[in-house]
């Protein structure tokens, strides 16, 4: 969601602040803006828009400022604008702040702020009453005002603030929104995400829940929520900054789809000692646990929720154990059955995931033990569980998720198949079977990616459908809703996935003629029945793209162009068969002349519910 940058030190801070977001414009955002103290004003610019609409305004004039706070804006409460955009600053303007999250009691402050203190409010969002909240608690010290504001505020947020007063500080405080801090040598700075100060610093304090943070330019205090000062550790981060560049490739999606095969080989491999057996160093659950454990929940959102449908096939049919698997959203307000003989599987690729958050925190409340699947080292998720499984996907910038999909699905079979013979379900045949299938999927998609020719092609042919239908079964419909997902979100297509077995239940009205219906057809056993439901759509009109195991020929005679993956076992189809489907969205959404980055309304990672 928004981005968060500041900085305090000695440098011209515009630059950094604009270098910053500039790493953050993945998150998705709509309009941009900074507030730098400078000659003893606080001077705010912000505009509705690209981040590079704000950096062509400054470059007119000169705010030579060593202190400011920036943002990225991606709204809800009020549309998209230059008033709504942040920073927000008080009445006098000496006081500015920037807001990730949402403060759900925002409207009683709000009334009482307007007839109270008879304040005019330049924006329609939520944000700007942390900022008047703040000036009517000021008496002289920035860190206290901002603690008395925010006892008085309810929700999630990330705030930054900073003061014409006193020029020398930013006050931070996290609750329930992912902030971080850096470190330099006189200088620091404070980030909603690593990537904006990776230019920078390599060292950084993660920010725990309720803390609140002080900066100068000569050093870093942290406090808890009753202001008790707070120890912590340095995190030193080692992924290489040229990790999130596009490395020539035009977009991210593309580098990052084509970055599969490394991501699920540093996922597997790390996992496997010389003898294959699977080495889990962040999971501890015995057989005895397992015994003990009498319901699993998978929990995610989005393209997380479908490798937990994924992950719940593998388990269950791995390991015997049965498993639900939920949307976080709606996890906690439906007041699940969880006691301590549950295991709470949470799957968040930033970590972040605020509903994915708080539905692991009503778990784990009600005696859950907690295991997660997260792709950021030292995130919320990570940190609050009690097992976690890092997968190694690398930094993913472009909104729509493509690699870390990959790398949880190779997470969620390894998990499945140390429940499996930690039990003692799985001989040692099987287990290494499906071990030694696991280890050719990096080759295999690496195969996938080399001749691209037939999904450009069938992409120039389509992008102009304004209607598609994904269609599988067993394990293949949890791919189409994936596919489905990819399609919609960059290309703006209204796309939707079925089981096939539906189509007669009301979704086959919809079919006419040139209608684009995408068939996975990799389940050997669901063969023919497939067949039988491309020729159901074949028949009222519709243009049928299968999606196929090398070999399985059939299909060429009833659908109306095939892509084809490598031949393996069915249980691990999904690994393949979601390459043609990133794919086909993204050469759809470049046909289309769409952001395929950063599509509208969306963002990276999702702090708001």
């Amino acid at each position: 969601m928004c981005g968060i940058v500041g900085y305090i030190g000695d440098k011209e801070v515009t630059e950094v602040l604009i270098e910053g977001l500039s790493r953050l414009e993945y998150r998705g955002y709509d309009s941009s803006g900074i507030a730098v103290y400078d000659q003893g004003e606080v001077h705010v610019r912000k505009y509705k828009g690209r981040l590079s609409i704000l950096a062509d305004h400054l470059k007119e004039e000169t705010l030579t400022g060593v202190v400011g706070i920036g943002h990225t804006r991606w709204a809800t409460h009020g549309e998209p604008s230059d008033r709504n955009a942040h920073p927000h600053t008080n009445v006098s303007g000496n006081i500015a702040v920037i807001h990730n999250g949402i403060i759900e009691n925002y409207m009683k402050i709000k009334e009482w702020l307007i007839e109270e203190k008879g304040i005019e409010f330049k924006s329609e969002t939520d944000s700007e009453i942390i900022a008047h909240l703040v000036d009517h608690y000021y008496e002289g010290d920035l860190l206290k005002a901002v603690y008395k504001a925010i006892d008085k505020m309810e929700g999630a947020y990330a705030i930054g603030v900073i003061c014409k007063d006193e020029p020398d500080k930013i006050v931070a405080v996290r609750k329930d929104s992912p902030l971080i801090v850096g470190l330099g040598e006189g200088e620091n700075f404070i980030a909603s995400d690593i990537p904006a100060l990776l230019k920078y610093t390599r060292k950084m304090y993660l920010i725990e829940n309720d803390e609140v943070v002080l900066l100068t330019k000569e050093g870093v205090t942290i406090f808890n929520e009753l202001g008790q000062k707070m120890d912590r550790e340095v995190f030193h981060v080692t992924w290489d900054a040229e990790a999130a560049e596009k490395e020539g490739y035009e977009h991210f999606m593309k580098k990052e789809i084509h970055e599969q095969p490394k991501g699920i080989s540093e996922t597997l491999l790390r996992r496997l000692d010389n003898e294959d057996n699977i080495v889990l160093d962040g999971i501890k659950i015995t057989k005895e646990d397992l015994e003990n454990i009498n319901k699993i929940y998978i929990v995610a959102c989005g393209t997380a929720y479908h490798a937990g449908l994924v992950g719940r096939y593998a388990i269950e049919k791995f390991a015997k154990i049965p498993v639900e698997v939920d949307v976080a959203s709606e996890f906690r307000y439906r007041d699940p059955f969880v006691d301590d003989k549950t295991l709470f599987i949470a799957i968040s690729q930033s970590g972040e995931t605020l509903d994915t958050l708080a539905a692991l925190r009503e778990a784990k409340r009600k005696g859950a033990r907690i295991l997660s699947v997260v792709n950021v080292v030292g995130s919320s998720v990570a940190r609050e569980s009690d097992d976690v499984f890092y997968t190694w996907a690398g930094p993913e910038i472009a909104v729509a998720s493509t690699k870390a999909y990959t790398t949880q699905l190779v997470a969620m079979y390894l998990i499945a198949l140390h429940m499996a013979t930690t039990k003692g379900v799985m001989d040692q045949a099987k287990y290494k079977e499906v071990i030694a299938e696991l280890k050719t999927m990096p080759d295999k998609v690496k195969s996938m990616l080399e001749n691209l020719n037939e999904i450009q092609f069938l992409a120039d042919a389509q992008f102009n459908n304004e209607s598609v239908f994904f269609m599988g079964r067993g394990v293949d419909v949890h791919v189409a809703h994936e596919g489905s997902l990819k399609l919609k979100e960059i290309s703006y297509i209204n796309s939707f996935a079925i089981a096939a077995g539906e189509l007669k239940h009301g979704t086959i009205a919809l079919i006419e003629d040139g209608t684009l219906v995408i068939a996975l057809a990799t389940q050997d056993h669901l063969y023919d029945k497939m067949l039988s439901n491309i020729q159901e759509v074949r028949a009222r009109g519709a243009y049928v793209v299968g999606v196929a195991k090398e070999g399985n020929k059939e299909i060429e005679k009833t659908a109306d162009v095939v892509l084809y993956v490598p031949e393996t076992m069915d249980e691990l189809t999904p690994i393949l068969s979601v390459i043609p489907l990133q794919l086909v969205a993204y050469y759809i959404s470049v046909a289309r002349g769409c952001d395929v980055d950063k599509p509208k309304n969306l963002a990276k990672s999702v702090t708001v519910e």
